[in-house]
Protein backbone atom coordinates (compact mmCIF):
# COMPACT_ATOMS: atom_id res chain seq x y z
CA UNK A 1 0.00 0.00 0.00
CA UNK A 2 1.35 3.24 -1.00
CA UNK A 3 1.21 6.64 1.28
CA UNK A 4 1.10 10.02 0.13
CA UNK A 5 3.77 12.01 2.66
CA UNK A 6 4.00 15.98 2.32
CA UNK A 7 7.77 16.71 1.65
CA UNK A 8 9.12 20.28 1.66
CA UNK A 9 8.84 20.93 -1.90
CA UNK A 10 5.10 20.78 -1.06
CA UNK A 11 4.65 23.41 1.25
CA UNK A 12 8.30 25.47 0.50
CA UNK A 13 6.86 28.24 -2.40
CA UNK A 14 10.38 30.28 -2.45
CA UNK A 15 9.23 33.48 -3.71
CA UNK A 16 6.90 33.43 -0.36
CA UNK A 17 10.05 31.68 1.71
CA UNK A 18 12.99 34.31 1.24
CA UNK A 19 10.85 37.19 2.15
CA UNK A 20 9.14 35.76 5.36
CA UNK A 21 12.66 34.26 6.38
CA UNK A 22 14.09 37.87 6.18
CA UNK A 23 10.88 39.54 7.93
CA UNK A 24 11.37 37.00 10.72
CA UNK A 25 14.98 37.37 10.71
CA UNK A 26 14.56 40.99 11.76
CA UNK A 27 11.57 40.07 14.17
CA UNK A 28 13.70 37.85 16.09
CA UNK A 29 17.06 39.87 16.12
CA UNK A 30 17.50 42.01 19.50
CA UNK A 31 20.16 43.93 18.05
CA UNK A 32 17.36 44.60 15.35
CA UNK A 33 14.75 45.19 17.77
CA UNK A 34 16.69 47.79 19.80
CA UNK A 35 17.53 50.28 16.90
CA UNK A 36 21.47 49.12 16.42
CA UNK A 37 20.83 47.62 13.69
CA UNK A 38 18.48 50.00 10.85
CA UNK A 39 17.71 48.32 7.50
CA UNK A 40 17.08 51.23 4.40
CA UNK A 41 16.16 50.78 1.17
CA UNK A 42 19.26 52.23 0.42
CA UNK A 43 21.54 49.56 1.54
CA UNK A 44 19.00 46.79 -0.02
CA UNK A 45 19.88 48.73 -3.11
CA UNK A 46 23.38 48.34 -2.69
CA UNK A 47 23.44 44.71 -1.78
CA UNK A 48 22.04 44.45 -5.25
CA UNK A 49 23.78 46.39 -7.17
CA UNK A 50 26.72 43.55 -7.71
CA UNK A 51 30.43 43.77 -6.62
CA UNK A 52 32.15 42.58 -3.63
CA UNK A 53 32.72 46.02 -2.07
CA UNK A 54 30.30 48.84 -1.59
CA UNK A 55 31.17 52.39 -1.77
CA UNK A 56 29.26 54.90 0.07
CA UNK A 57 30.74 58.29 -0.75
CA UNK A 58 30.05 61.32 1.76
CA UNK A 59 31.26 64.54 2.35
CA UNK A 60 33.45 65.39 5.29
CA UNK A 61 31.81 68.12 7.40
CA UNK A 62 33.24 71.63 6.79
CA UNK A 63 36.27 73.44 8.62
CA UNK A 64 37.99 76.92 9.44
CA UNK A 65 37.01 79.49 11.64
CA UNK A 66 34.91 82.18 10.20
CA UNK A 67 36.94 85.33 9.21
CA UNK A 68 35.70 89.09 9.98
CA UNK A 69 34.84 91.29 6.98
CA UNK A 70 37.08 93.70 5.63
CA UNK A 71 37.25 95.94 2.58
CA UNK A 72 40.76 95.77 2.40
CA UNK A 73 41.48 91.65 2.54
CA UNK A 74 39.53 89.32 0.81
CA UNK A 75 38.28 85.75 2.35
CA UNK A 76 39.88 82.73 2.21
CA UNK A 77 38.66 80.36 0.47
CA UNK A 78 37.97 77.06 1.59
CA UNK A 79 37.00 73.82 0.44
CA UNK A 80 35.16 70.50 1.05
CA UNK A 81 36.19 66.85 0.58
CA UNK A 82 34.92 63.79 0.00
CA UNK A 83 35.82 60.48 1.32
CA UNK A 84 34.31 57.14 1.11
CA UNK A 85 33.11 54.53 3.42
CA UNK A 86 33.28 50.61 2.26
CA UNK A 87 31.15 47.81 3.01
CA UNK A 88 31.70 44.02 2.05
CA UNK A 89 28.98 42.06 0.19
CA UNK A 90 28.56 39.12 2.66
CA UNK A 91 27.47 36.16 0.93
CA UNK A 92 25.92 33.02 3.39
CA UNK A 93 24.33 29.91 2.90
CA UNK A 94 23.11 27.00 4.34
CA UNK A 95 21.20 23.27 4.18
CA UNK A 96 19.65 21.20 5.92
CA UNK A 97 18.56 17.66 5.57
CA UNK A 98 16.38 16.15 7.57
CA UNK A 99 14.29 13.28 7.09
CA UNK A 100 11.13 13.42 6.99
CA UNK A 101 10.95 16.88 8.29
CA UNK A 102 7.53 18.29 6.48
CA UNK A 103 5.99 15.46 7.56
CA UNK A 104 6.04 16.07 11.76
CA UNK A 105 5.41 19.43 10.79
CA UNK A 106 2.43 19.25 8.98
CA UNK A 107 0.05 18.58 11.59
CA UNK A 108 0.13 22.64 11.99
CA UNK A 109 1.56 25.19 9.39
CA UNK A 110 4.62 23.69 7.50
CA UNK A 111 5.91 26.49 5.65
CA UNK A 112 5.93 28.80 8.76
CA UNK A 113 6.80 26.51 11.24
CA UNK A 114 9.86 25.62 8.56
CA UNK A 115 10.28 29.39 8.38
CA UNK A 116 10.70 30.24 12.17
CA UNK A 117 13.56 27.86 12.41
CA UNK A 118 15.40 29.12 9.35
CA UNK A 119 14.76 32.80 10.41
CA UNK A 120 15.47 31.77 14.39
CA UNK A 121 19.03 30.52 12.73
CA UNK A 122 19.60 33.35 10.75
CA UNK A 123 18.99 35.96 13.76
CA UNK A 124 21.49 34.61 15.88
CA UNK A 125 24.14 34.00 12.50
CA UNK A 126 23.43 37.69 11.91
CA UNK A 127 24.66 38.08 15.83
CA UNK A 128 27.65 36.26 15.68
CA UNK A 129 28.60 38.31 12.37
CA UNK A 130 27.79 41.55 14.64
CA UNK A 131 30.20 40.69 16.85
CA UNK A 132 32.83 39.13 14.94
CA UNK A 133 32.67 42.53 13.02
CA UNK A 134 33.20 44.28 16.61
CA UNK A 135 35.99 42.16 17.25
CA UNK A 136 37.83 43.68 14.36
CA UNK A 137 36.93 47.57 14.45
CA UNK A 138 38.67 47.50 17.97
CA UNK A 139 41.15 44.96 16.66
CA UNK A 140 44.18 47.44 16.72
CA UNK A 141 44.96 50.66 16.98
CA UNK A 142 45.60 50.72 13.62
CA UNK A 143 41.67 50.93 12.80
CA UNK A 144 41.45 54.52 14.81
CA UNK A 145 39.17 53.34 16.77
CA UNK A 146 41.09 53.24 19.77
CA UNK A 147 39.15 56.85 20.92
CA UNK A 148 36.21 55.14 21.07
CA UNK A 149 37.49 52.93 23.68
CA UNK A 150 37.27 53.23 27.18
CA UNK A 151 39.60 50.61 29.11
CA UNK A 152 39.13 50.43 32.70
CA UNK A 153 39.98 46.57 33.61
CA UNK A 154 43.49 47.31 34.25
CA UNK A 155 44.69 47.49 38.38
CA UNK A 156 42.64 50.21 40.04
CA UNK A 157 44.34 53.16 42.09
CA UNK A 158 40.84 52.82 44.26
CA UNK A 159 38.58 50.86 44.80
CA UNK A 160 35.45 49.52 41.84
CA UNK A 161 37.12 51.74 39.46
CA UNK A 162 37.65 48.62 37.11
CA UNK A 163 34.32 47.57 37.65
CA UNK A 164 31.21 48.44 35.51
CA UNK A 165 28.98 50.45 37.47
CA UNK A 166 26.82 53.44 36.85
CA UNK A 167 29.70 55.80 36.88
CA UNK A 168 31.79 54.30 35.21
CA UNK A 169 29.59 53.47 32.21
CA UNK A 170 28.74 57.13 32.24
CA UNK A 171 32.19 58.34 31.31
CA UNK A 172 31.85 55.07 28.74
CA UNK A 173 29.04 57.22 27.48
CA UNK A 174 31.10 60.31 26.90
CA UNK A 175 33.84 59.18 24.99
CA UNK A 176 31.27 60.49 22.12
CA UNK A 177 31.23 63.61 23.80
CA UNK A 178 28.84 66.43 22.62
CA UNK A 179 27.53 63.42 20.54
CA UNK A 180 27.08 60.87 23.69
CA UNK A 181 23.21 61.38 23.41
CA UNK A 182 23.02 60.18 20.52
CA UNK A 183 24.09 56.15 22.28
CA UNK A 184 21.05 54.59 22.54
CA UNK A 185 21.60 51.03 23.58
CA UNK A 186 24.21 48.43 25.47
CA UNK A 187 25.41 45.07 24.10
CA UNK A 188 26.26 42.83 27.69
CA UNK A 189 27.30 39.09 28.93
CA UNK A 190 24.69 37.59 30.66
CA UNK A 191 27.29 37.97 33.53
CA UNK A 192 27.27 41.98 33.59
CA UNK A 193 23.30 42.14 33.38
CA UNK A 194 23.56 39.89 36.30
CA UNK A 195 25.53 42.13 38.16
CA UNK A 196 24.26 45.52 37.15
CA UNK A 197 20.81 43.55 38.57
CA UNK A 198 22.20 42.45 41.57
CA UNK A 199 23.19 46.32 42.31
CA UNK A 200 19.92 47.14 41.51
CA UNK A 201 20.61 49.16 37.93
CA UNK A 202 18.70 46.84 35.57
CA UNK A 203 14.63 48.25 35.12
CA UNK A 204 13.07 45.71 33.50
CA UNK A 205 10.06 46.93 30.78
CA UNK A 206 7.58 45.32 29.10
CA UNK A 207 7.32 47.11 25.82
CA UNK A 208 3.69 46.03 25.01
CA UNK A 209 1.12 43.60 26.84
CA UNK A 210 1.96 40.02 26.59
CA UNK A 211 5.66 40.42 25.43
CA UNK A 212 8.89 39.84 27.50
CA UNK A 213 10.24 42.29 30.03
CA UNK A 214 13.18 43.84 28.10
CA UNK A 215 16.21 44.92 30.64
CA UNK A 216 17.12 48.76 30.52
CA UNK A 217 20.34 50.40 32.17
CA UNK A 218 20.98 54.27 32.26
CA UNK A 219 17.80 54.52 30.55
CA UNK A 220 19.50 52.60 27.47
CA UNK A 221 17.94 49.22 25.90
CA UNK A 222 20.16 46.20 27.28
CA UNK A 223 20.79 43.33 24.47
CA UNK A 224 22.09 40.16 26.65
CA UNK A 225 24.33 38.06 24.31
CA UNK A 226 27.01 35.65 25.42
CA UNK A 227 28.96 35.74 22.76
CA UNK A 228 30.37 38.92 24.21
CA UNK A 229 34.24 38.69 24.67
CA UNK A 230 35.70 37.33 28.03
CA UNK A 231 39.07 37.20 29.04
CA UNK A 232 40.91 36.52 32.33
CA UNK A 233 37.89 38.28 34.11
CA UNK A 234 37.41 41.08 31.47
CA UNK A 235 34.15 41.43 30.46
CA UNK A 236 33.56 43.37 26.76
CA UNK A 237 30.68 45.81 26.67
CA UNK A 238 29.68 47.64 23.22
CA UNK A 239 26.99 50.93 23.77
CA UNK A 240 25.87 51.72 20.54
CA UNK A 241 23.86 54.50 18.83
CA UNK A 242 20.47 53.90 16.61
CA UNK A 243 21.44 52.69 13.60
CA UNK A 244 25.61 52.27 14.18
CA UNK A 245 24.88 48.72 12.11
CA UNK A 246 23.28 48.88 8.77
CA UNK A 247 21.76 46.23 7.09
CA UNK A 248 20.92 45.79 3.43
CA UNK A 249 19.47 42.89 1.97
CA UNK A 250 20.28 41.59 -1.58
CA UNK A 251 19.30 39.19 -3.83
CA UNK A 252 21.04 35.72 -4.07
CA UNK A 253 20.74 33.99 -7.29
CA UNK A 254 18.95 31.38 -6.00
CA UNK A 255 17.69 32.32 -2.16
CA UNK A 256 15.47 29.23 -1.67
CA UNK A 257 15.45 25.98 -3.06
CA UNK A 258 14.05 22.33 -1.87
CA UNK A 259 15.60 18.96 -2.84
CA UNK A 260 14.67 14.97 -2.06
CA UNK A 261 16.84 12.06 -1.73
CA UNK A 262 14.85 9.50 -2.33
CA UNK A 263 17.41 6.71 -1.64
CA UNK A 264 17.37 8.18 2.01
CA UNK A 265 14.23 9.34 2.24
CA UNK A 266 15.75 13.26 3.48
CA UNK A 267 14.12 16.32 2.96
CA UNK A 268 16.44 19.14 1.76
CA UNK A 269 16.12 22.77 2.25
CA UNK A 270 18.67 25.24 0.86
CA UNK A 271 18.86 29.11 2.09
CA UNK A 272 21.08 31.66 0.68
CA UNK A 273 21.22 35.27 1.24
CA UNK A 274 23.51 38.05 -0.03
CA UNK A 275 23.65 40.86 2.52
CA UNK A 276 25.56 44.07 4.09
CA UNK A 277 25.99 44.11 7.98
CA UNK A 278 27.87 47.54 8.20
CA UNK A 279 29.51 49.04 10.89
CA UNK A 280 28.52 52.91 9.55
CA UNK A 281 31.86 55.03 9.12
CA UNK A 282 34.09 51.72 9.22
CA UNK A 283 35.36 51.28 6.27
CA UNK A 284 35.92 47.76 4.98
CA UNK A 285 39.89 47.45 3.69
CA UNK A 286 39.60 44.00 1.76
CA UNK A 287 42.98 43.42 2.78
CA UNK A 288 42.96 39.69 4.13
CA UNK A 289 39.96 38.02 2.30
CA UNK A 290 40.62 35.05 0.28
CA UNK A 291 37.50 33.77 -0.55
CA UNK A 292 34.58 35.39 -2.45
CA UNK A 293 33.61 37.33 0.58
CA UNK A 294 34.78 37.79 3.43
CA UNK A 295 34.35 34.87 6.52
CA UNK A 296 33.47 35.99 10.02
CA UNK A 297 37.06 35.11 10.79
CA UNK A 298 38.40 37.96 8.45
CA UNK A 299 35.53 40.17 9.61
CA UNK A 300 37.00 39.98 13.05
CA UNK A 301 40.33 40.43 11.28
CA UNK A 302 41.54 44.46 12.15
CA UNK A 303 43.69 44.59 9.10
CA UNK A 304 40.37 44.79 7.30
CA UNK A 305 38.88 48.17 8.86
CA UNK A 306 39.59 51.83 9.16
CA UNK A 307 37.60 54.46 10.83
CA UNK A 308 37.07 57.04 7.96
CA UNK A 309 34.12 59.25 9.85
CA UNK A 310 34.88 61.55 12.70
CA UNK A 311 35.54 59.46 15.82
CA UNK A 312 32.53 60.69 17.66
CA UNK A 313 30.45 60.11 14.31
CA UNK A 314 30.70 56.57 14.96
CA UNK A 315 27.72 55.65 16.73
CA UNK A 316 29.86 52.83 18.53
CA UNK A 317 31.81 52.52 22.40
CA UNK A 318 33.74 49.53 23.40
CA UNK A 319 33.65 49.16 27.04
CA UNK A 320 36.23 46.94 28.66
CA UNK A 321 35.74 45.87 32.58
CA UNK A 322 35.50 43.80 35.20
CA UNK A 323 32.65 42.46 37.48
CA UNK A 324 34.95 43.01 40.70
CA UNK A 325 37.66 44.85 41.99
CA UNK A 326 41.04 43.91 41.41
CA UNK A 327 41.96 46.43 44.67
CA UNK A 328 43.61 44.33 47.78
CA UNK A 329 43.90 48.18 49.60
CA UNK A 330 41.90 49.02 52.27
Amino acid sequence: MSVTKTIISDVIVPEVFNPYVIERTAELSAFYQSGIIARTPALDALASSGGKLVNMPFWEDLSGVDEVLSDQTALTVGKITASQDVAALLARGRAWSVNDLAKALSGDDPMAAIGDLVAAYWARRFQAILIKTLDGIFGNNATLMNTNQHDISGVPAAKDNDVISAKTAVDAIYKLGDNADKLTGFAMHSATVAKLAKDDLIEYIKPSEGAAEVPYFLGKRVVVDDGLPVSNGVYTTYIFGAGAFGWGEGGAPVPTETARDALSGDDILVNRRHFILHPRGVAFQNVTVTGATPSNTELATYRNWLRVYESKNVRIVQFKHKLTTAYTGT
